[in-house]
């Protein structure tokens, strides 16, 4: 949490939901803004869909619900006055509970009169839209469907975000009243003898959305090419979901416990869970309400699989209401911001520009035609190299015998594990990158989640991130504070390209006296990185051999 930023940027929200109401205090500093530093967050478990069907049959929201939301709304309103929360900067957000109660208006004006905020009514096509942005928030960019599972009913849209750039269908959201209590209520309707009906139901509901949205040729092509079309799922019921997906993943344990980014396959989605119902209240973060809507949010899976065949994959998001509010709120500019630059930019040293260009020159470019041993195209990329230079002296001060580790952990639990947008193929690869950066040295602990981390991100892709963060200590070691005297860029010459052989081909070009021995641990560093021996998987394993030269420039 900054205790230094400036209280005139913060933004206090309340989100009403179906099955909890969401407290926050963000940070919106333009510098940050894209992530949502968050200063404070709590929930409260007051399901207002709950307390509106607890006989069975649609009833008001009692009294004593109603003060208890009241209660909860004036404590929060005491934590916003200690946070020194400006009184214009705090929305309460209400959405299909609240919409539909019948004495929605009562409690609304109970609310206004004890805490002094109005209550803002979500209409049913907002609520889909903004929840899709708050799916928009959650990554760098978005191509395909988006559905956001509340308690009372489930959104679904198609979108394309790319560089702050949002399109949805035009028709916006399309809602059904199939969200995770609201599921459950009608499956104990139906009986087991009802189940079959119920799903056909639903998923010719769900192909007609899909008929209606009006989905663009472009992401039906991408389909073709792809296998399917990818999948953004969004509320806390997906996100449960997510979690029992993350425990019985392939890779055990699942090395990055962060739901926002976690992505599976199609085959993945909908696994025998059979075995699985009696323990999944264990499950990190599946609550014993979670657990117990697990029955009926694999019935709406296997409903939506069955209207929706032509799946790739599946990406969890965080990004729900209270971040579709906060990011529709930013200029165009900050929106546009890749969420790793914008993580990572604090962190900058003084000659950012000059030594993003000494590591870009080191990536050896893809060839034509691609080979299987060119670097990944996200490690070559503006976005992934900006944002290493930005760390690269981020653990300078942590005693040499930690340095890797910290930074090994740094994208989970450390600096960046609050940041909001990141891909687990970001955190991965990075993490390993600022491994490599200080050396690598690490304890046994530290090397078994080192190799979970090389598991996710895939042997071609860890050698690189060897090659990046080798390339960058070296760096680093040239210009230990941060900054490239003027004059002195054009002193220092990098190149990389191919050996006929296949090998990477460096060349290291210095005119500037004193260098030299820092020089010759900068080219011996990324030679060692190229045997065999430190390979992914050993000698028999992932590798590319480097050949890396000093010269005097002249």
């Amino acid at each position: 949490m900054s205790r230094h930023a400036d209280p005139m940027h913060y933004q206090a929200l309340v989100d009403m939901g179906s099955n909890g109401i969401r407290f926050s205090i963000t940070d919106l500093s333009p510098s940050s803004a894209r992530i949502m530093p968050t200063i404070f967050q709590d929930r409260c478990g007051i399901s207002l869909y709950d307390a509106q069907y607890e006989s069975g049959k649609k009833r008001a929201i009692p009294q004593t619900v109603i003060n208890d939301v009241v209660a909860t709304l004036l404590q929060f309103k005491r934590t916003c006055e200690d946070f020194n929360v400006p009184s214009d900067r705090v929305r309460v957000v209400a959405t299909e509970a609240t919409r539909n109660a019948l004495n929605s208006e009562d409690l609304r004006q109970q609310i206004e009169q004890a805490t002094n905020w109005g209550v803002e009514m979500l209409a049913k096509e907002d609520e889909g839209r903004i929840g899709a942005m708050g799916v928009a928030s959650s990554f760098g960019s978005i191509r395909g469907l988006v559905m956001d599972l509340g308690g009372g009913s489930i959104q679904m849209t198609w979108m394309v975000s790319e560089h702050g750039h949002v399109k949805m269908s035009p028709k916006g959201a399309v809602s059904f009243p199939y969200g995770a209590a609201a599921l459950m209520m009608r499956l104990g309707e139906v009986g087991i003898e009802g189940q079959s009906s119920l799903c056909e139901e639903m998923s010719a509901n769900f192909e007609t959305a899909l008929d209606d949205l009006d989905i663009p040729e472009t992401l039906l092509k991408d389909a073709e090419t792809e296998g399917g079309l990818t999948l953004y799922l969004s509320g806390g019921g997906f996100r449960g979901w997510g979690y029992i997906l993350m425990s019985l993943h392939s890779i055990s344990p699942y090395p990055i416990p962060i739901i926002n980014g976690f992505r599976v396959p199609k085959s993945s989605f909908l696994p025998n869970l059979d075995e699985y119902f009696s323990d999944s209240e264990s499950t990190f973060r599946i609550s014993a309400r979670r657990a117990s809507q697990v029955p009926a949010i694999t019935f709406l899976i296997k409903a939506l699989t069955q209207s929706i065949p032509s799946i790739s994959f599946i990406h969890f998001a965080q990004g729900g209401i209270r971040e579709g509010l906060l990011l529709s709120s930013l200029p165009a500019a900050i929106q546009s911001q890749p969420p790793l630059v914008a993580a990572t930019q604090s962190y900058a040293p003084p000659s950012t520009p000059v030594l993003f260009e000494f590591l870009q020159d080191s990536m050896p470019r893809p060839r034509n035609p691609a080979t299987q041993t060119d670097p990944p195209s996200i490690m070559t990329s503006h976005t992934f190299l900006l944002s290493t230079i930005h760390l690269l002296y981020a653990h300078a001060s942590f005693p040499k015998d930690i340095r890797a580790a910290a930074a090994l952990r740094s994208t989970t639990t450390g600096l960046l594990g609050s940041a909001h947008g990141l891909s687990h193929i970001d955190r991965a690869l990075l993490a390993l990158v600022l491994c490599e950066r200080w050396g690598g040295d690490l304890s046994p602990t530290d090397e078994q989640y080192l190799s979970k981390l090389q598991e996710l991100a895939g042997p071609r892709a860890s050698w690189w991130a060897k090659y990046v963060g080798r390339s960058s200590g070296g760096i680093g070691d040239l210009f230990p504070a941060g900054v490239v005297r003027d004059g002195d860029e054009k002193l220092i010459h990098v190149e990389a390209g191919w050996t006929e052989q296949g090998s990477v081909s460096l060349q290291i070009k210095v005119a500037i006296e004193g260098l030299g021995i820092a020089i010759e641990d900068w080219r011996r560093g990324m030679e060692k990185v190229g045997k065999k021996k430190n390979w992914i998987g050993g000698r028999e394993g992932w590798g590319v051999k480097v050949q890396a030269v000093e010269e005097k420039l002249d």
